[in-house]
């Protein structure tokens, strides 16, 4: 009569593996500053380590693609569209952020407060 063994086996170590920033792609709110400025992108400089030399170029989806038949077909994909569709909506600005937290509006102080509940008339 032994000791039952102890089961060896990989546990997870919760979602690091989700958060990895190793082969990050780019944020949305970046790619809306390069649809402004697309005309940085319409003659690529060749690049050997990018696919296709770096000469066929997502600018909604941020990726290389190897020939322009590559990126037609890509274009016409699920993953690219789906992408234009979030895309459409706007990004925040920082103001829309601190306006959400009451950061960017001047505070009223108590003193006009209490000025303004005194021009209030009570009716009897």
């Amino acid at each position: 009569m032994g000791r039952v063994a102890r089961k060896r086996k990989h546990h997870s170590n919760g979602n690091h593996a989700l958060f990895r920033t190793r082969v990050y792609g780019r944020d949305l709110d970046q790619i809306h500053n390069d649809l402004t400025e697309s005309e940085k992108f319409d003659k690529l400089p060749i690049d050997p380590d990018l696919p296709g030399l770096g000469q066929h170029y997502c600018i909604e989806c941020a990726r290389y693609f190897d020939s322009s038949q590559a990126l037609l077909v890509h274009k016409k994909g699920k993953v690219h569209k789906r992408r234009l569709k979030n895309l459409r909506e706007e990004p925040y600005t920082q103001e829309e952020a601190e306006a959400a937290v009451n950061i960017g509006q001047p505070k009223q102080s108590v003193a006009s407060k209490l000025a303004d509940n005194s021009n209030v008339v009570m009716a009897d």
